[in-house]
């Protein structure tokens, strides 16, 4: 199987440097981007490979390139933004590409930046991410001096400039908005929307916005082509994907599939099954901001659209495993204190209404809750679920409440009925 992502890391953990990345055909996208393709090809390429964006929305890639104006009269500057502030729990896929093969990112931004002819590309960098940082700055300087980014790249007049931004480290920093509100150098709230970045973004100017592996995706399509890059899925969604699974499996880690694998074949392959004396219960598919699915959905390919007609989210692809060891009730509980942590205040049924469902959550957890408390919970998901709120952060921290209660809602009873947590005797 052909692993266009991870293919070129080191066994030994270093990263892939100029050198080495150039052996394996590194930067000839570039060659063939900015020789012979316009931008416009470069987004029509991109577009009909079916590239989903690998943040968690899934937005196709093309198309989301596809909202900025491009040609003389277009608004100036346009900027490109690599997402790379990953915070969701149990999601460390961008780490491994920044951390092992940083110019393959650093060629995917340019030749993002390059469809969209925009003059300047930032990567936002969550600020715990030293290691990644120390790569990519040396990566980054590394490409400038080979003449990559800078002044008349590849001798093609293209001009950009690329900078590295460490940021404070919160999570709504992942939503974009938020993200260039940030990069602006204020507080990291969400902007309503619309306009839409593509439009109205960073200062004000056209913004491409896309997370870490979906640019490291880029060149791949552009040398390679996208019939290629589409052969390599199982499913419409073209490409392969970086999976993951943490909890009580006995290899947790990442691995790059192809897109549409099922979940069963992660947890039992590469994953290597449940840990001796541990049961599957069930799993959240994409991080934690997506519903929890159980047992009867093993045999989901892990496609944005499969996983969406069975209730969940692909997200990141990334699974956090629950076994018949470990309390439901707890594990929602520590979910929601994260997700009320990490609001950012900006609008009521997020702030106040992730507060009082991890005040119930507690509450049942210790053996105080009421029976009604579980109509409170659902009332409280809707109330600050899809369309109610700013941005996603409410509605995917609803995602594992309400799913929560829908598959393991007699462990909240039993917790209610005892006064107790069963798990803690």
């Amino acid at each position: 199987m052909e692993k266009p992502l991870t293919g070129r890391m080191r066994s030994d953990g270093e990263p892939v440097d100029l050198q080495e990345y150039e052996r394996a055909g590194g930067y000839q996208a570039i060659q063939k981007a900015l020789g012979r393709m316009t931008p416009k090809q470069v987004q029509e390429e991109v577009q009909r490979s079916n590239l989903r964006g690998r943040g968690g929305a899934g937005f196709g890639t093309g198309l989301k390139w596809s909202f900025v104006p491009i040609g003389p009269d277009a608004p100036r500057p346009k900027y490109v933004v690599c997402n790379a502030d990953e915070m969701e729990p149990g999601t460390f896929k961008d780490r491994l590409l920044m951390e092992r093969d940083p110019h393959q990112l650093i060629e995917g931004i340019i030749l993002t930046s390059y469809a969209v002819e925009a003059e300047v590309a930032y990567l936002f960098l969550r600020g715990e991410y030293t290691l990644a940082e120390d790569t990519l700055a040396r990566a980054i300087s590394d490409a400038y001096r080979a003449g990559y980014w800078g002044r008349n790249i590849a001798g093609t007049g293209y001009n950009l400039d690329l900078y590295l931004h460490t940021s404070a480290g919160r999570y709504i920093c992942g939503e974009e908005t938020a993200l260039l509100n940030a990069l602006e150098g204020k507080r990291a709230n969400p902007r309503a929307k619309p306009p839409f970045p593509p439009v109205v973004g960073l200062w004000g100017k056209p913004t491409v916005i896309n997370n870490v592996e979906t640019l490291c995706n880029v060149p791949h399509i552009i040398r390679n082509g996208a019939d290629w890059f589409r052969a390599l899925s199982r499913s419409p969604d073209g490409g392969t994907k970086l999976f993951g699974a943490s909890g009580r499996v006995k290899r947790p880690g990442i691995w790059e599939l192809p897109m549409g694998v099922t979940i069963r074949e992660v947890i039992e392959e590469p994953a290597g099954g449940m840990q001796d004396g541990y049961a599957l219960r069930g799993l959240q598919p994409g991080g934690a901001s997506t519903d929890f699915l159980t047992t009867e959905h093993l045999d989901v390919a892990l496609d944005f659209n499969s996983i969406a007609k069975v209730g969940s989210r692909l997200g990141t692809g990334t699974m956090i495993i629950l076994d018949d060891r470990t309390c439901p009730v707890g594990m929602t509980l520590n979910l929601t204190h994260f997700f009320a942590q990490e609001s950012c205040g900006w609008c009521t049924p997020c702030w106040a209404g992730l507060s009082w469902c991890e005040q119930i959550l507690a509450a049942i957890e210790k053996g105080n809750g009421r029976s009604e408390d579980l109509g409170h919970l659902e009332f409280q998901t809707r109330f600050f679920g899809l369309g109610n709120t700013f941005c996603a952060l409410a509605p995917g921290a609803a995602e594992p409440i309400q799913s929560a209660l829908k598959y393991f809602r007699q462990d909240f009873q039993k917790h209610i009925d005892e006064k107790r947590c069963p798990w803690k005797g």
